[in-house]
């Protein structure tokens, strides 16, 4: 079983930077595939970014080149770096553990708030 808690986030003026963590209890931490996923209010829970347990990623193409993902497994947390933050980012950003990648996550993290103003 994979218990996760979220750190890193707040609240940042567009054009900022955080660094959202997400650490993990449990054994089988190097063997999932670990998510980061947002929901804004009134829409749907999206899949922002995803690393596999051998390190391969995959973004959301509104992220892409702003936001990056990875992993140390030594310490069971993933990570991620986001850049050049807009407005439009603002979302409650979950973590999730998935086994194998394209399976819904099994566990969630509680969640943590990202606020990027104008």
């Amino acid at each position: 079983q994979v218990q996760l808690v979220e750190s890193g986030g707040g609240l940042v003026q567009a054009g900022g930077s955080l660094r959202l963590s997400c650490a993990a209890s449990g054994s089988t931490f190097s063997l999932v595939a670990m998510g980061w996923y947002r929901q804004a209010p009134g829409k749907q829970r999206e899949l922002v970014a995803q690393i596999t347990s051998g390190g391969s990623t995959n973004y959301a193409d509104s992220v892409k080149g702003r936001f990056t993902i990875s992993r140390d497994n030594a310490k069971k947390t993933v990570y991620v770096q986001m850049n050049s933050l807009k407005p439009e980012d603002t979302a409650v950003y979950y973590c999730a553990a998935s086994a194998p990648p394209g399976n819904p996550p099994f566990a969630w993290g509680q969640g943590t708030q990202v606020t990027v103003s104008a």
